[in-house]
């Protein structure tokens, strides 16, 4: 199994060395190689995915990508390496799941859903322009049918799966904004709902942005699988994601036809570079959803059963109420892995 890792930015390069140790203790024949993308590497070399790292990419079995420190304001010439390889490598279904099964009390809600976000279009398309000398800002959002038909089967083919393992009442609940952008929402609108009518085994809602957002927040056990545009979809996961722990926990998979890439989803994180305190589980996480989608499933299992272990038992870095620094949780995932 050939694995491209692209530490990135920040706590990137701390975290997944964390979670190539453990990889490599359940798939020892994996091969890595190291690739160059980020912040850092627009300062270094003038482009932030540079041509041979995206080949790497291409060529790989999978990704695994640490994090990117973009910089608040406009630089020229700058574009998200994560950003471009979602598009460039066709990764067109972002899959984010929660759950709190780790941190419930015995009386607690059940948490366990999953927001599936469209990943290559909507506001992230990077159409922007200055007018009025400036003083007008455009962005342009790109709703296509295509796009929007390929996410809401891939969200209905999750609930019928999850449904499939167990889960009751699978309902995909659509999330959207058409009673005001009543064109582009409109169309995903229209879409979502002509493919829900192929899945009359799974339960139809949907919402409005801001009551989803605050349902996320209040009552998130009413959700089975979320599904959404790009800027909702990432808000709405970062909502929900509270709910497991926060973004020390919060893994994603990025997954195309036959390409796979894998990210955690707590940024750069500058105030902690360095400090050996970065939380590695939920890069860790995404080897386990590596080897799940690689159909290494009983690696996967001995991966999450060792990392909810070490949730459950300590250590735990500081996000999570405790002292310990990197190195010592992943070594105590690895002993658990045995």
């Amino acid at each position: 199994m050939r694995v491209c890792v692209i530490p990135g930015d920040g706590i990137g390069p701390e975290v997944l060395a964390a979670a190539i140790q453990v990889l490599r203790v359940v798939a020892p024949d994996v091969e890595v190689n190291e690739a160059d993308a980020g912040w850092a590497t627009f300062q270094r070399v003038g482009v932030a995915l540079p041509p041979e790292t995206l080949g790497a990419a291409r060529e790989a079995d999978a990704v695994l990508f640490g994090a990117v420190a973009s910089p608040s304001h406009s630089v020229p010439g700058y574009r998200s390496p994560i950003v471009a390889l979602r598009r460039e490598l066709d990764l067109y279904a972002n899959i984010r799941p929660t759950s709190n099964a780790q941190q419930r009390t015995p009386d607690g809600p059940v948490v366990d859903l999953v927001v599936v976000r469209e990943n290559t279009e909507g506001m992230y398309i990077g159409r922007e322009r200055l007018e009025d000398d400036g003083d007008t800002a455009i962005a342009e959002r790109q709703i296509t049918r295509r796009a929007s038909t390929r996410i809401v089967r891939a969200a209905y083919d999750l609930a019928r799966s999850r449904a499939a393992a167990g889960r009751a009442n699978p309902t995909v609940t659509i999330v959207h904004k058409a009673n005001v952008l009543r064109i582009s929402d409109g169309l995903f609108r229209t879409v979502a709902l002509e493919v829900a009518a192929g899945y009359p085994d799974i339960r139809t809602d949907e919402l409005l942005v801001d009551v989803a957002a605050m349902r996320l927040a209040q009552n998130p056990e009413r959700f089975d699988v979320v599904v959404s545009t790009n800027l909702f979809g990432d808000i709405l996961s970062d909502v929900a994601c509270i709910h497991g722990g926060g973004l020390g926990l919060a893994a994603s998979a990025n997954l195309g036809e036959g390409r796979a890439l894998f990210e955690p989803v707590h940024g750069a994180a500058p105030d902690i570079v360095g400090k050996g305190i970065a939380n590695p589980l939920a890069a860790i996480e995404c080897v386990a959803m590596l080897l799940e989608w690689r159909h290494r499933v009983d690696a996967a299992q001995r991966v999450r059963a060792a990392a909810t272990a070490v949730i459950a038992h300590g250590p735990r870095t500081p996000d999570l109420g405790g002292d310990a620094t990197t190195a010592a949780v992943t070594q105590a995932v690895i002993d658990r892995l045995g």
